[in-house]
């Protein structure tokens, strides 16, 4: 159930996106956050809290970071026992591993075993959000979405279609994936905290028929998201382009059938052309930074700073599988690490809000999630700042709250998590 709780110690929230001003300005520090009903119910000193709450417990972290759960907006659960698999490019990556263990997901109480593993993996390193491709069988949405609400999380998933350039045993129709996904857009959609997503794999693997289709769907239910991968690679964009010859561009494959909108999630976007860059900023689509899926499968680099310069909404994700780490401090690690090589540092308060409330953003969950304010769902992480010795040395040095967070963005684990709360309920300790 959800607590009464006083969590104290330094509580960040942000104010504004540290991209748009000062990065260290967009942050404030408080003394404490009253959680109640699972909701954020207030921040600030801790006399004033116990004053207003005089019933609540109070939980002291004197020395640790208080921040919103992690946000990751693209992930695979499917993938998740192949993981940290070697191999060359996309497309063999795709048929070496990939596509052999979703064939797996057609028996449903594997697909329920994965998807808790991969849930209880996610809560263990501070994710407590997570936008989902499943794989073409309704078993492995079903599956998702029950693990899910048996933790209360929140939780974005959907279906994904293919139609062709895939295993037969992994190809549905253009009829049937509209029919499956509307069938589970029914069943799960605004369920709780669960949310569906219509979610065709990428245009190599669909139809222009599967794609008009799901573009119908989404023209039909226009408050659910969809997702889907842009420009990850240069071979798969020339793949794309003999196969959609009459296309402008990758992203046009999309407009054509009704698949550019704002509420769409477009996974890697490396690789853009300007046309492309100007009708994501003009209808707000939102673009998925997946680093170490990038440098793990040599995809290139995805320059996040400019592309937030360029006005563009950008989110922060693990992509497991074909990201190397279920953690989200890696993935800001890979961020950051990206942005040296591509001449454009992020700061640790632009990493950090990346993961929360930027990833948040991108979901249109931003006045729900991703933030620690008044009203927000009550889904934090409590991060040890000094969980290792090798951590704990830095920090000591620390002089202010970014130069104390760094050392765990770029080299902590799961060991930083002190405590993870989802909607109030405290997960771990």
């Amino acid at each position: 159930m959800p607590s009464n709780t006083i969590l104290t110690g330094q509580v960040l929230s942000f104010a504004a996106s540290p991209f748009d001003d000062d990065a260290t300005g967009a942050a404030k520090l408080h003394e404490a956050v009253h959680i109640s009903g699972g909701h954020i119910a207030a921040l600030g000193p801790l006399a004033q809290l116990r004053a207003s709450a005089p019933d609540a417990d109070v939980i002291h972290h004197p020395d640790a970071l208080i921040t919103a759960g992690f946000v990751d907006a693209h992930v695979h659960y499917p993938q998740t026992a192949m993981i940290a698999s070697w191999g060359k490019r996309l497309i063999d990556w795709l048929n070496s591993y990939t596509f052999p263990e979703e064939m797996r997901f057609a028996d449903p109480v594997y697909a329920s075993e994965i998807a808790g593993r991969y849930l209880d993996l996610a809560l263990s390193n501070g994710t407590t959000t997570m936008a989902s491709y499943c794989t073409i069988h309704p078993a492995s949405v079903t599956a998702f979405f029950e693990a899910a609400q048996t933790r209360g999380m929140r939780a974005l998933a959907g279906k994904t279609c293919m139609d062709r350039n895939a295993p037969e045993g992994l190809c549905d129709t253009a009829q049937s994936a509209y029919d499956d996904s509307r069938a589970l857009l029914r069943e799960w959609h605004g369920r709780g905290r669960l949310e569906y997503v219509i979610t065709p794999r990428f245009s190599p693997t669909s139809t222009p028929e599967q794609l008009a289709a799901l573009g119908a769907l989404w023209a039909e239910h226009p408050d659910c998201l969809m997702q889907t991968h842009l420009s990850e690679q240069v071979d798969e964009i020339a793949w794309v382009r003999d196969l959609y010859p009459q296309a402008r561009d990758y992203l046009d494959t999309y407009e054509m059938h009704g698949l550019l909108g704002a509420r769409g999630l477009y996974g890697h976007a490396i690789h853009l052309e300007p046309r492309e860059r100007d009708r994501l900023c003009e209808t707000g689509g939102a673009l998925v930074h997946c680093p170490t899926s990038n440098t793990f499968i040599g995809s290139g680099l995805f320059n996040t700073a400019v592309r937030k310069t360029e006005g563009m909404r950008v989110g922060l994700a693990t992509d497991t599988g074909g990201g190397s780490s279920f953690s989200m401090l890696r993935t800001m690690a890979a961020a950051y690490e990206i942005g040296q090589l591509t001449g454009t540092p992020l700061h640790p308060a632009q990493l950090l809000w990346l993961a929360t409330a930027g990833s948040a953003e991108a979901l249109h969950l931003g006045d729900r999630i991703g933030n620690l304010t008044p009203g927000m769902e009550a889904d934090i992480v409590v991060l040890d700042l000094a969980s290792t010795p090798a951590i704990a040395q830095r920090h000591a040095r620390a002089e202010d709250i970014w130069e104390a967070l760094f050392p765990t963005i770029m080299m902590g684990d799961d060991r930083a998590m002190r405590e993870v709360w989802v909607n109030g309920s405290r997960m771990s300790a």
